[in-house]
């Protein structure tokens, strides 16, 4: 069983709380996207208004075990002191993780304060998961607390090993929300259960989609992988990205889902171009017309409106992959069409959920990441999730 945070009496201790602050900045350090800062406030809300320390620690980036300046946590403590200034609650920076900074940084720190910790990873000993670290960190804390789904599928100090030197372990909001939302779609989904599979790669996604025939009813195939499908056919599909090592994988993947029943649909069209570029010279074809010198780069407008009449009729619908290279307007359709029936069988009550990385940040392009049931934070995590994985940093919790 795995408690809640908003389960456990937090007055007067200081809950260690791993967080997912690694958020983009630009060059000048700034911060351009706080969604995974604003998506910790509600474990931060109940911590603090429980009277507790939210002892907060985070990656940011891949600094590699050195101490590299932009990979500093200094300017999300900043925006963190902005978006939670209406609780008027202090939030303090300690200049490093473990050790004398952070002892000195909880020592005057009050309930209802918040201590914000360096960078994880400017010490390596954090992804080695090394037994000392975890112990130097675990001096920081009375309890424990994850809150970073996207970050569960890790077995590093902060999401694993630290866990197991307190009795007092528990989930934060946001990854309980993951968990239940994620888990009550493969477990005891509203069905139809459709999952629609996209990116560049098959090779990335084949255990989730061998795992999602088991559980789902209609699988839908879209994006950069579509191609290898396609060539398993006998499709000629010109330039397109094609994993030659698993075109007979493919084949054996539509094998298994027409002996286990399971409506694994393809593309019939596809938008063409002469390469990879927004200004190339494109059109739409049949996907038995694709020429040679040419590439896909989207699902059609005919897949489209068949994608979508799936996922308006769905029960469920679990989404993980872009259509095609929706970061170029004259290929973005697809995608944009998934997201706006996403949004639409929402409205009839299905529950919808986006399995985090590219399609949440496709979702969120088009405005529409408020519209479904649920937007993942963890990309890499809610595919181990799909997989039927056990994920380290949950099983840490679970008591």
């Amino acid at each position: 069983m795995i408690a809640s945070i908003s389960d456990l009496d937090v007055h007067g201790k200081r809950v260690l709380t791993r967080v997912d602050f690694n958020v983009p900045q630009d060059e000048l350090g700034e911060i351009t996207d706080d969604n995974r800062i604003r998506e910790s406030l509600p474990t931060i809300h109940a911590i603090i208004r429980g009277g507790g320390i939210a002892v907060l620690m985070s990656h940011l980036g891949r600094p590699k075990g050195e101490r590299i300046l932009k990979y500093s946590l200094r300017p999300v403590a900043e925006r963190l002191t902005e978006l939670l200034a209406s609780e008027g609650a202090s939030v303090r920076f300690a200049d490093d993780c473990i050790g004398d900074i952070p002892a000195h940084a909880l020592a005057t720190a009050k309930p209802g304060n918040v201590v914000l910790l360096e960078n994880l990873r400017y010490y390596a000993e954090e992804e080695a998961n090394d037994p000392e670290f975890c112990a130097a960190l675990a001096l920081s804390g009375d309890m424990y607390c994850n809150d970073a789904f996207g970050t569960a599928h890790r077995a590093h100090a902060s999401t694993s090993g630290v866990a197991s030197l307190y009795h007092v372990v528990c989930a934060g909001m946001l990854m309980q929300k993951e968990l239940t939302f994620l888990g009550k779609a493969l477990n005891a989904p509203a069905r139809p259960l459709v999952s629609v599979m996209g990116g560049s790669k098959i090779s990335g996604k084949i255990d989730v989609i061998s795992s999602l025939m088991n559980k789902c009813d209609i699988i839908l195939i879209g994006g950069g992988m579509m191609f290898t499908f396609l060539k398993a056919q006998g499709y000629n599909v010109g330039s397109s990205l094609v994993e030659e090592d698993k075109v007979e994988l493919a084949g054996e993947l539509l094998r298994q889902a027409r002996e286990k029943n399971v409506n694994l649909v393809l593309p019939i069209d596809t938008v063409i171009a002469t390469a990879f570029s927004n200004e190339a010279e494109c059109k739409t074809v049949d996907v038995h017309s694709i020429e040679d010198g040419w590439m896909g780069l989207d699902i059609g407008p005919m897949t489209s409106r068949i994608y979508s009449h799936l996922i308006e009729s769905a029960g469920t619908v679990v989404w993980n992959g872009p259509m095609g290279v929706f970061e170029f307007s004259n290929f973005e359709s697809g995608t944009k069409a998934i997201a706006q029936s996403m949004a639409l069988a929402t409205t009839k009550g299905a529950v919808t959920i986006v399995g985090g990385g590219d399609s949440a940040a496709a979702i969120s392009q088009f405005g529409l990441a408020s519209h479904v049931s649920h937007v993942s934070t963890g990309g890499g995590a809610s595919l181990e999730f799909l997989e039927g994985k056990t994920l380290p940093g949950v099983v840490a919790l679970d008591r």
